[in-house]
């Protein structure tokens, strides 16, 4: 019996990981019916359906749930088998520094494929602060770092681009105003404020901009990370400002009628990116960083 063509297998799961046949065909550099097609052939091959296709984009069926982990096994040993034979399998150790704002709720699953990738690599993984991060870029805590930077914000501000640190990046997300739905209709005086401590560029840029509107608010809430921020959150203690894949159950951005009645400014876009290589970095840091711009872009 023929088994699976690697090039379907791929394509299914890029559709499954990105949501839609639309998002799936610019990753994979096919048309959107070519993306179409192979998925035909692979359901063909299958002998069931393995997608749904609905107006909110494509979702994997039972059975296609069941392919997409053997898929997932496929592509990466089909993978590793390449990398052994050229000689480029990551071997080593790497101290990995993630901002905390980065995809809190797919960072797991992202460093999980990373491992099944790369099973010669050994992670060290640290979860901090930009702010620290950027701190600690010229020194020894870390070997690559993963950090937030917000676009379009004054020249002063902490948290804006800088041209030493460029860097490589990794995407961009919109902040907004997010809080647990019934602060929605609320509005209180002083913005009650969900923040993490004052080390956090976040806080530092929130803190600055609503100074400078002059729009009166407390701390009514200073988490130790972005989880405790979110349960903060749900739980209704304040207003936040998050990017977009940091707002998880509970918690949804303030629409225009809420953003108004709160009174609250306009906010600039997040970039993440990997910090520039130090002088002199190794071969294997340097593959590494390759790995990780593949897997985190």
């Amino acid at each position: 019996m023929r088994g699976f063509e690697t090039d379907q297998l791929k394509t299914f799961v890029t559709v499954a990981d990105s949501g839609s046949l639309s998002a799936a065909a610019p990753r994979l550099f096919l048309s959107q019916s070519s993306v179409s097609e192979q998925l035909r052939k692979l359901e063909e091959r299958a002998g069931v359906p393995l997608l749904t296709r609905g107006k909110k984009g494509a979702a994997v069926t039972p059975a296609g749930a069941r392919l997409l982990e053997y898929a997932r096994r496929i592509l990466t040993l089909n993978e590793l088998a390449m990398q052994e034979l050229r000689g480029r399998s990551l071997n080593g150790e790497l101290r990995l520094a993630v901002t905390d704002y980065f995809r809190p709720g797919e960072i797991a699953g992202m460093l999980r494929r990373l491992r099944d990738r790369y099973p010669y690599l050994k992670l060290h993984v640290t979860v901090m602060k930009s702010a620290a991060i950027e701190a600690s870029a010229e020194l020894d805590a870390f070997d690559i770092g993963v950090s937030m930077r917000l676009l379009g914000v004054r020249a002063g501000d902490k948290a804006g681009r800088s041209e030493r640190t460029a860097g490589t990046v990794l995407r961009r997300e919109e902040l907004a105003w997010v809080a647990a739905p019934e602060m929605a209709d609320a509005p209180a005086s002083a913005l009650p404020l969900v923040l993490l401590p004052d080390t956090c560029s976040m806080h530092q840029f929130v803190v600055q901009l609503l100074m400078r509107r002059k729009r009166e608010f407390e701390i009514a809430h200073s988490a130790s990370g972005v989880a405790g921020l979110h349960l903060a959150l749900a739980a209704g203690l304040g207003i936040s400002c998050l990017n977009a894949s940091a707002v998880g159950p509970g918690v949804a951005p303030l629409d225009a009628a809420a953003i108004t009645r709160w009174r609250l400014p306009a906010l600039p876009t997040a970039e993440f990116y990997l910090l520039p290589a130090r002088p002199g970095e190794s071969e294997f840091l340097e593959q590494a960083r390759q790995a990780l711009a593949e897997q985190f872009g």
